[in-house]
């Protein structure tokens, strides 16, 4: 039996502008950061809200994925937030376009979208 998701596995085109979007811009926590030398490759572990959940890794020449929600395959990443309005802020005030906020018809949650720097889905979600 599965007990949860353990972590979400992202890779980059750029590692550098990934890592300072998903440290300094989200505010995720560093928790290791490795360079393998023999894969010309990064693997950084971080944390959202104190627990290990993404795994960010660079590849030399990844190839491109179609990256909107209705593309085939993972759809998108959503985060959990109290205050969506307080977060689309704080993205916002960042330079980070966030799409305006949806209501959920079957939970009437609000939700929005954004994209991190290789244009992938990324979603608030209120509770």
């Amino acid at each position: 039996m599965f007990n949860k998701i353990h972590h979400i596995a992202i890779i980059c085109s750029d590692y550098q502008k990934s890592k300072d979007f998903y440290v300094n811009r989200l505010g995720f926590t560093v928790l290791a950061e490795v360079y393998r030398a023999e894969r010309k490759s990064y693997k950084l572990d971080l944390a959202v809200n104190g627990v290990y959940q993404i795994e960010l890794f660079s590849f030399e020449n990844p190839p491109a994925r179609p990256s909107r929600p209705e593309a085939q395959g993972l759809r998108h990443l959503a985060f959990e937030v109290t205050d969506i309005e307080q977060e689309i802020k704080r993205l916002n005030e960042q330079g980070i376009v966030t799409e305006p906020i949806r209501i959920d018809k079957f939970t009437d949650k609000r939700f929005t979208f954004f994209a991190d720097p290789d244009g992938l889905p990324l979603e608030l979600y209120e509770v």
